[in-house]
C-alpha cells in the first residue's frame, strides 16, 4: 500500500477526544504514515505537541492563528521560540493573513478592519522572526482578499524560510508566484468536490514535488464523507484523485509528497 502523510490535521480539537486512538488505527490502516497536527493558539499548540509526544506517527506546528489575532500576546515570540526547540515541532503556524471576516462584517468600522490587518500583520511577522532565527518553514494560512499582503510579507524570507501555503484553492498564476520564492503548497478534500474543478486545474499545473497533501479535518471532508467530520484516513481518497489528474500512479505520488514533506519538514525526515 502507497504511504502518505496527512501534513495538516487537527487532532488537539474536540472533534477528537472520544475516539483519538480509533482515528490514528484508521489513518494507519488506510496508509497514512505521518500526521502534523496543528496549533491555532499556544493552548491549542501545547495540546498538539502533547499528542505528538504520546504518538510515534503525530509531530506537531505551532503558532496562533491569524483569525484569532487580536487574543493573541502582543510577543508571542518568546513562547514560539521555547516550542520551536521541541524535537517534534516540525514547523510554526498556522500563521498568515485572513480578511475573509472582518470586523465591519458583524457591525464594525473601517477603522476597525485596519487594526485588525494591522494585528494579523504584526503576528504573522512575530512568526516569520522565530521561523528565521530557528530553521523552521511556516505553515501559511491565507484567506479573503488577502494573497498579495500575505506573499508581500513572506518575500523577504524567502531567503531563510519556506512556507507552505495550506489549503490552496488559488488558480495557476497565483501558484506561480508561490513557487517562484521556493514555497509550496498543499491540497485538501476540495479536489473532490463536484464544484472543485478549479483546484483540479491547480492540481494538473502543479509539479509533482512541489505540493503535498492534507486533510485539514476535522473540515473538508473529501468525497464520499462529504458532511461528515473528516481525518486522517481520509487521505486516501485525497491522493487517488491526485493521482487520476496528475495521470500517476499512487506509488509515483506518494513517493513526490513523501520527499515534498520531509524537505519542508526536516525534523520529520530525521524521526
Amino acid at each position: 500500500m502507497p504511504a502518505f502523510f496527512d501534513t495538516h490535521a487537527h487532532l488537539d480539537y474536540p472533534d477528537f477526544a472520544p475516539d483519538i486512538g480509533q482515528v490514528i488505527a484508521r489513518a494507519q490502516a488506510a496508509g497514512i504514515v505521518k500526521i502534523i497536527s496543528i496549533g491555532t493558539d499556544l493552548a491549542s499548540s501545547a495540546r498538539a505537541l502533547k499528542l505528538a509526544e504520546a504518538h510515534a506517527e503525530i509531530y506537531a506546528v505551532v503558532g496562533w492563528h491569524p483569525s484569532h489575532a487580536l487574543d493573541a500576546p502582543t510577543d508571542i515570540r518568546p513562547a514560539l521560540r521555547v516550542l520551536a526547540r521541541h524535537p517534534k515541532v516540525v514547523a510554526l503556524g498556522e500563521t498568515g493573513l485572513d480578511y475573509y471576516r472582518l470586523p465591519s462584517a458583524k457591525g464594525g468600522t473601517p477603522a476597525d478592519d485596519d487594526a485588525y490587518r494591522r494585528r494579523q500583520a504584526g503576528l504573522f511577522q512575530q512568526h516569520l522572526d522565530v521561523a528565521a532565527e530557528t530553521g523552521l518553514n511556516c505553515v501559511i494560512h491565507q484567506r479573503g482578499d488577502c494573497f498579495a499582503d500575505t506573499l508581500a510579507q513572506l518575500q523577504p524570507f524567502a531567503d531563510r524560510v519556506r512556507g507552505v501555503f495550506h489549503c490552496f484553492a488559488n488558480d495557476a498564476a497565483v501558484l506561480q508566484q508561490v513557487l517562484a520564492i521556493g514555497s509550496l503548497v498543499s491540497f485538501t478534500g476540495i479536489v473532490t468536490f463536484k464544484n472543485g474543478q478549479n483546484v483540479r486545474d491547480t492540481v494538473a499545473a502543479t509539479p509533482l514535488g512541489q505540493f503535498m497533501l492534507e486533510t485539514d479535518c476535522p473540515y473538508l471532508a473529501p468525497v464520499p464523507y462529504r458532511g461528515q467530520r473528516c481525518e486522517p484516513a481520509y487521505v486516501k481518497e485525497i491522493s487517488e484523485t491526485i493521482a487520476r489528474v496528475k495521470g500517476c500512479s499512487l506509488e509515483e505520488l506518494s513517493a513526490a509528497t513523501g520527499r515534498a514533506a520531509n524537505s519542508f519538514f526536516p525534523k520529520m525526515a530525521i524521526r
